[in-house]
Protein backbone atom coordinates (compact mmCIF):
# COMPACT_ATOMS: atom_id res chain seq x y z
CA UNK A 1 0.00 0.00 0.00
CA UNK A 2 1.12 3.36 -0.62
CA UNK A 3 2.60 5.16 2.06
CA UNK A 4 1.40 8.88 1.12
CA UNK A 5 -1.79 9.69 2.61
CA UNK A 6 -4.97 10.40 -0.14
CA UNK A 7 -4.20 13.76 -0.22
CA UNK A 8 -0.48 13.50 -0.96
CA UNK A 9 0.73 15.96 1.80
CA UNK A 10 2.81 13.22 4.47
CA UNK A 11 4.98 10.52 4.26
CA UNK A 12 3.97 7.37 6.64
CA UNK A 13 7.11 5.77 7.94
CA UNK A 14 6.82 1.99 8.43
CA UNK A 15 8.40 0.51 12.15
CA UNK A 16 7.10 -2.58 13.01
CA UNK A 17 7.42 -3.65 16.68
CA UNK A 18 10.76 -4.91 17.58
CA UNK A 19 9.62 -8.10 19.04
CA UNK A 20 12.63 -11.07 19.54
CA UNK A 21 11.77 -13.59 16.23
CA UNK A 22 13.25 -15.03 13.66
CA UNK A 23 13.13 -11.52 11.83
CA UNK A 24 15.64 -9.86 14.32
CA UNK A 25 17.72 -12.40 14.89
CA UNK A 26 18.53 -12.91 10.91
CA UNK A 27 18.58 -8.83 10.77
CA UNK A 28 21.68 -9.31 13.31
CA UNK A 29 23.21 -11.75 12.11
CA UNK A 30 23.26 -10.53 8.35
CA UNK A 31 24.08 -7.13 9.87
CA UNK A 32 27.06 -8.83 11.66
CA UNK A 33 28.83 -9.82 8.89
CA UNK A 34 27.44 -7.16 6.44
CA UNK A 35 29.52 -4.94 8.74
CA UNK A 36 32.52 -7.44 8.71
CA UNK A 37 32.54 -7.78 5.17
CA UNK A 38 31.68 -3.98 4.75
CA UNK A 39 34.71 -2.67 6.83
CA UNK A 40 37.12 -5.58 5.19
CA UNK A 41 36.10 -4.29 1.65
CA UNK A 42 35.59 -0.54 2.31
CA UNK A 43 32.22 -0.41 1.28
CA UNK A 44 30.95 0.23 5.21
CA UNK A 45 27.79 -2.21 4.77
CA UNK A 46 25.02 -0.14 3.21
CA UNK A 47 24.68 -2.18 0.54
CA UNK A 48 23.48 -5.19 2.96
CA UNK A 49 21.84 -3.19 6.11
CA UNK A 50 19.10 -1.09 3.65
CA UNK A 51 17.87 -4.50 1.80
CA UNK A 52 18.16 -6.18 5.49
CA UNK A 53 16.12 -3.67 7.40
CA UNK A 54 13.42 -3.31 4.66
CA UNK A 55 13.05 -7.33 3.33
CA UNK A 56 13.50 -8.82 6.37
CA UNK A 57 12.87 -6.62 9.65
CA UNK A 58 10.24 -4.61 7.52
CA UNK A 59 11.09 -1.12 7.32
CA UNK A 60 10.21 1.70 4.94
CA UNK A 61 13.25 2.16 2.28
CA UNK A 62 13.07 6.01 3.50
CA UNK A 63 13.70 5.04 7.21
CA UNK A 64 16.01 2.00 6.64
CA UNK A 65 18.00 4.46 4.20
CA UNK A 66 18.33 6.86 7.19
CA UNK A 67 18.69 3.54 10.27
CA UNK A 68 21.93 2.39 7.42
CA UNK A 69 23.71 5.71 7.96
CA UNK A 70 23.68 5.28 11.86
CA UNK A 71 24.64 1.57 11.45
CA UNK A 72 27.36 2.51 8.85
CA UNK A 73 29.28 5.44 11.65
CA UNK A 74 29.66 2.49 14.32
CA UNK A 75 31.57 0.19 12.30
CA UNK A 76 33.18 3.49 9.75
CA UNK A 77 34.80 4.68 13.26
CA UNK A 78 36.30 1.33 14.51
CA UNK A 79 37.85 0.48 11.18
CA UNK A 80 39.41 3.96 11.01
CA UNK A 81 41.27 3.44 14.61
CA UNK A 82 42.52 -0.10 13.72
CA UNK A 83 43.77 1.44 9.88
CA UNK A 84 45.38 4.18 11.85
CA UNK A 85 48.57 2.23 12.78
CA UNK A 86 48.85 0.85 9.20
CA UNK A 87 51.43 1.45 6.15
CA UNK A 88 51.40 0.81 3.12
CA UNK A 89 51.81 -2.44 1.27
CA UNK A 90 54.68 -1.41 -1.09
CA UNK A 91 55.36 2.78 -0.26
CA UNK A 92 56.60 4.06 2.80
CA UNK A 93 53.73 5.95 3.85
CA UNK A 94 50.28 5.45 6.28
CA UNK A 95 48.18 3.00 4.42
CA UNK A 96 45.39 6.12 4.75
CA UNK A 97 45.86 8.35 1.75
CA UNK A 98 45.39 11.66 3.37
CA UNK A 99 45.92 13.78 0.35
CA UNK A 100 43.38 11.51 -1.57
CA UNK A 101 40.81 11.77 1.35
CA UNK A 102 41.33 15.55 1.31
CA UNK A 103 40.87 15.75 -1.96
CA UNK A 104 37.61 13.37 -1.49
CA UNK A 105 35.89 13.57 1.58
CA UNK A 106 34.72 16.96 2.25
CA UNK A 107 32.71 16.71 -1.68
CA UNK A 108 31.66 13.53 -0.60
CA UNK A 109 29.73 15.11 2.62
CA UNK A 110 28.57 17.45 0.57
CA UNK A 111 26.96 15.18 -1.96
CA UNK A 112 25.34 13.11 1.04
CA UNK A 113 23.70 16.46 2.03
CA UNK A 114 22.04 16.53 -1.26
CA UNK A 115 21.43 13.08 -1.42
CA UNK A 116 19.38 13.26 2.19
CA UNK A 117 16.81 15.67 0.43
CA UNK A 118 16.78 14.13 -2.51
CA UNK A 119 15.68 10.81 -0.18
CA UNK A 120 13.29 12.80 1.73
CA UNK A 121 11.79 14.16 -1.66
CA UNK A 122 11.53 11.10 -4.38
CA UNK A 123 8.93 8.36 -4.18
CA UNK A 124 10.04 4.92 -2.93
CA UNK A 125 9.81 3.01 -5.43
CA UNK A 126 12.62 5.09 -7.97
CA UNK A 127 14.55 4.73 -4.56
CA UNK A 128 14.25 1.32 -5.20
CA UNK A 129 14.84 0.49 -8.61
CA UNK A 130 17.99 3.53 -8.03
CA UNK A 131 19.67 1.26 -5.32
CA UNK A 132 19.03 -2.65 -7.38
CA UNK A 133 20.62 -0.37 -10.05
CA UNK A 134 23.59 0.71 -7.95
CA UNK A 135 24.47 -2.38 -6.93
CA UNK A 136 24.40 -4.31 -10.36
CA UNK A 137 26.58 -2.02 -11.42
CA UNK A 138 29.19 -1.30 -8.11
CA UNK A 139 29.14 -5.07 -7.71
CA UNK A 140 30.22 -6.05 -11.91
CA UNK A 141 32.68 -3.68 -11.85
CA UNK A 142 34.42 -4.78 -8.17
CA UNK A 143 33.95 -8.25 -8.72
CA UNK A 144 36.00 -8.10 -12.43
CA UNK A 145 38.35 -5.52 -11.13
CA UNK A 146 38.74 -7.90 -8.50
CA UNK A 147 39.90 -10.95 -10.56
CA UNK A 148 42.60 -8.61 -12.23
CA UNK A 149 44.19 -7.81 -8.96
CA UNK A 150 43.97 -10.78 -6.10
CA UNK A 151 47.35 -12.34 -6.89
CA UNK A 152 49.04 -9.29 -6.36
CA UNK A 153 48.07 -8.89 -2.54
CA UNK A 154 50.63 -7.83 0.02
CA UNK A 155 51.37 -7.83 3.15
CA UNK A 156 50.28 -4.71 5.66
CA UNK A 157 52.84 -3.25 8.12
CA UNK A 158 51.90 -2.29 11.60
CA UNK A 159 53.51 0.56 13.20
CA UNK A 160 52.91 2.94 16.24
CA UNK A 161 49.60 5.65 15.56
CA UNK A 162 51.41 8.26 16.38
CA UNK A 163 54.09 7.99 14.00
CA UNK A 164 51.74 7.09 11.11
CA UNK A 165 49.02 10.17 11.29
CA UNK A 166 49.54 13.07 9.30
CA UNK A 167 47.91 15.45 12.03
CA UNK A 168 47.48 18.19 9.93
CA UNK A 169 45.41 16.45 7.40
CA UNK A 170 43.30 15.07 10.23
CA UNK A 171 42.76 18.42 11.29
CA UNK A 172 41.70 19.45 8.47
CA UNK A 173 38.81 16.47 8.16
CA UNK A 174 38.11 17.11 11.55
CA UNK A 175 36.89 20.52 10.78
CA UNK A 176 34.76 19.20 8.11
CA UNK A 177 33.03 17.00 9.77
CA UNK A 178 32.64 19.02 12.97
CA UNK A 179 31.32 22.02 10.86
CA UNK A 180 28.99 19.68 8.58
CA UNK A 181 27.91 18.31 12.18
CA UNK A 182 27.27 21.97 13.90
CA UNK A 183 25.11 22.91 10.73
CA UNK A 184 23.19 19.73 10.54
CA UNK A 185 22.45 20.16 14.11
CA UNK A 186 21.38 24.10 13.66
CA UNK A 187 19.50 23.39 10.53
CA UNK A 188 16.97 21.09 12.77
CA UNK A 189 16.41 24.21 14.96
CA UNK A 190 15.22 26.18 12.30
CA UNK A 191 11.43 26.44 10.61
CA UNK A 192 11.63 24.05 7.48
CA UNK A 193 12.53 26.04 4.30
CA UNK A 194 12.71 29.68 6.12
CA UNK A 195 15.78 31.66 4.91
CA UNK A 196 18.03 30.21 7.92
CA UNK A 197 17.20 26.72 7.10
CA UNK A 198 18.73 27.05 3.74
CA UNK A 199 21.29 29.70 4.98
CA UNK A 200 22.50 26.60 7.17
CA UNK A 201 22.31 24.30 4.37
CA UNK A 202 24.32 26.47 1.71
CA UNK A 203 26.96 27.04 4.23
CA UNK A 204 28.00 23.33 3.96
CA UNK A 205 29.26 24.57 0.56
CA UNK A 206 31.85 26.80 1.15
CA UNK A 207 33.40 24.67 4.08
CA UNK A 208 33.69 21.32 1.80
CA UNK A 209 34.58 23.34 -1.58
CA UNK A 210 37.28 25.49 0.35
CA UNK A 211 38.99 22.01 2.33
CA UNK A 212 38.79 20.63 -1.50
CA UNK A 213 40.14 23.68 -3.08
CA UNK A 214 43.40 24.07 -0.85
CA UNK A 215 44.10 20.59 -1.39
CA UNK A 216 43.77 20.49 -5.16
CA UNK A 217 45.95 23.17 -5.51
CA UNK A 218 48.51 21.76 -3.93
CA UNK A 219 48.30 19.01 -6.00
CA UNK A 220 48.10 20.92 -9.11
CA UNK A 221 50.96 22.92 -8.22
CA UNK A 222 53.21 19.67 -6.80
CA UNK A 223 53.23 20.22 -3.37
CA UNK A 224 50.86 17.53 -2.54
CA UNK A 225 51.01 14.40 -4.16
CA UNK A 226 48.83 11.24 -4.50
CA UNK A 227 51.20 8.57 -3.38
CA UNK A 228 48.91 5.35 -3.32
CA UNK A 229 48.58 5.64 -7.44
CA UNK A 230 50.76 3.03 -7.68
CA UNK A 231 53.98 4.98 -7.28
CA UNK A 232 52.71 7.89 -9.72
CA UNK A 233 53.99 11.03 -7.63
CA UNK A 234 53.48 13.56 -11.08
CA UNK A 235 51.46 16.60 -10.05
CA UNK A 236 47.53 15.84 -11.29
CA UNK A 237 45.94 18.54 -14.12
CA UNK A 238 43.25 20.93 -12.77
CA UNK A 239 40.60 18.63 -15.06
CA UNK A 240 41.63 15.05 -13.52
CA UNK A 241 41.22 17.06 -10.22
CA UNK A 242 37.35 18.30 -10.75
CA UNK A 243 36.80 15.03 -11.96
CA UNK A 244 37.40 13.43 -9.36
CA UNK A 245 35.91 15.79 -6.95
CA UNK A 246 32.53 15.62 -9.17
CA UNK A 247 32.60 12.09 -8.52
CA UNK A 248 33.12 12.28 -4.88
CA UNK A 249 29.69 14.52 -4.73
CA UNK A 250 27.82 11.94 -7.20
CA UNK A 251 29.07 9.40 -5.03
CA UNK A 252 27.85 11.66 -1.77
CA UNK A 253 24.29 12.03 -3.41
CA UNK A 254 24.16 8.91 -4.17
CA UNK A 255 24.83 7.27 -0.38
CA UNK A 256 22.95 9.81 1.02
CA UNK A 257 19.87 9.11 -1.47
CA UNK A 258 19.45 5.27 -0.95
CA UNK A 259 21.06 5.11 2.38
CA UNK A 260 24.25 3.42 1.40
CA UNK A 261 28.32 4.04 1.93
CA UNK A 262 30.18 6.11 -0.23
CA UNK A 263 32.75 3.60 0.00
CA UNK A 264 30.13 1.28 -2.31
CA UNK A 265 30.83 3.96 -4.94
CA UNK A 266 33.89 5.41 -4.29
CA UNK A 267 35.64 1.37 -4.10
CA UNK A 268 35.11 0.87 -7.83
CA UNK A 269 36.25 3.89 -9.06
CA UNK A 270 39.43 4.25 -6.91
CA UNK A 271 40.35 0.70 -8.52
CA UNK A 272 39.97 1.82 -11.65
CA UNK A 273 42.02 4.55 -10.82
CA UNK A 274 44.75 2.08 -9.82
CA UNK A 275 44.69 2.61 -5.62
CA UNK A 276 45.75 -0.70 -4.04
CA UNK A 277 42.71 -2.33 -2.63
CA UNK A 278 44.13 -2.00 0.75
CA UNK A 279 44.37 1.81 0.44
CA UNK A 280 40.83 2.15 -0.90
CA UNK A 281 38.57 -0.12 1.86
CA UNK A 282 40.73 2.69 4.51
Amino acid sequence: SSLWQSDGTAYHHVWPPMKLGWKIVLGSFIGFFGAAFGSIGGVGGGGIFVPMLTLIIGFDPKSSAAMSKCMIMGAAVSTVYCNLKLKHPTLDMPVIDYDLVLLIQPMLMLGVSIGVICNVIFPDWLVTVLLIILFIVTSTKAFLKAIETWKKETIIITVSIWKNVYWKEVGLLAFVWVAFLVLQVAKNYMATCSIWYWVLNLLQIPVSVGVAMYEAVGLVQGRRVISSKRNEQNSLRAHQLFVYCFLGVTAGVVAGLLGVGGGSIMGPLFLELGVPPQVLST
